[in-house]
């Protein structure tokens, strides 16, 4: 499976002087949670609806907004972006998408070719790829099973199985 296969392909793209205020009436009216940080049309970051939570003020459209909380929408994306920005070509295989993912720490890889971006590869796009193709459907009374690197698969423990994980095995 290639990373073209399950990407979203329709991304938005903001520049490095965009506000706040314009990344949350994105993220308020669309149903995804990254943008990318463009300049002159090349990927340089990603902005997530993480790292708008962390920097607006809680209190805006509250009763106790104040002028400083409303302040907090005129700061630009160069601000708060994240810079050290972690690609994939469309070509890659999933396999090393995953490993990207993991290794770097990140919730999604803009998807680019020769410097411009694509497409995104987000955890969910993985995540919907995963429950409609491995076949997530189980017959009733099945569970899931659980491994971390490294360890043999096993059973999930049952919901009234308050023992430790050891036991479980």
């Amino acid at each position: 499976m290639l990373v073209e296969d399950i990407m979203t392909r329709d991304i938005v793209s903001v520049s490095m002087d965009d506000t706040l205020a314009w990344v949350k009436r994105i993220f308020d009216e669309k149903d995804f949670h990254h943008v990318v940080v463009t300049e002159e049309g090349e990927p340089v970051g990603v902005v997530s609806d993480r790292d708008l939570l962390r920097n607006v003020s809680p209190f805006i459209g509250k009763m106790a907004e104040r002028d400083i909380d409303v302040h907090t929408l005129s700061r630009k994306v160069h601000q708060i972006m994240t810079r050290d920005l972690v690609t994939i070509g469309p070509a890659e295989s999933l396999c090393n998408a995953l490993a990207k993912l993991v290794e770097n720490r990140v919730h999604c890889l803009p998807v680019v070719t020769d410097k411009r971006c694509v497409g995104i590869l987000t955890q969910s796009d993985i995540l919907r790829w995963c429950y409609g193709h491995l076949g997530c459907d189980l017959p009733d009374g099945e569970r899931p099973v659980l491994a971390r690197p490294g360890e043999e698969i096993r059973d999930v423990p049952a919901e009234d199985d308050l023992g430790p994980a050891s036991d479980a095995a």
